[in-house]
């Protein structure tokens, strides 16, 4: 079971933080410190598994990792989970947000023009490419 979403730069500064545990605020930034000097010492010819930090379970959980560009994704799961399964999902997500998601709100964004142009209807963005109208 995936027990945290991490994704941080080169300088461990946090972009994407996901817990699916209950941990203080403290504790969570502590986790991704600990978490960015464990990845950060490795060599990029490394694996990208290895146990968990002291603070998110020690050895009961693995840290699967990536590093593209100046950016490392980095999902804690417990022992249970594929470690090739979970490389294969950082590969999905990273084609989901920097190759995809950018299309569609651009899409989305030329259908909402078109869209207030033709009706008067204006589009209210969320997060996401979900698209909300309302009539003015």
């Amino acid at each position: 079971m995936i027990q945290a979403i991490l994704v941080f730069n080169n300088h461990g500064k946090p972009r994407l933080v996901r817990f699916y545990q209950r941990f203080p605020e403290e504790i969570q930034q502590q986790i991704v410190r600990e978490t960015f000097h464990l990845v950060l010492k490795r060599d990029d010819n490394i694996c990208n598994f290895l146990e968990g930090g002291s603070l998110i379970g020690g050895s009961d959980y693995k840290l699967i990792y990536r590093h593209y560009a100046t950016l490392y994704f980095v999902f804690c799961v417990d022992s249970s989970e594929s470690e090739l399964g979970i490389l294969d999902l950082i590969q999905v997500h990273l084609e989901v947000v920097f190759f995809i998601a950018p299309k569609l709100k651009k899409r989305e964004r030329k259908k909402s023009q078109c869209n207030t142009l033709q009706t008067g209807t204006l589009a209210l963005w969320e997060q996401g490419p979900d698209i909300r109208t309302r009539r003015l």
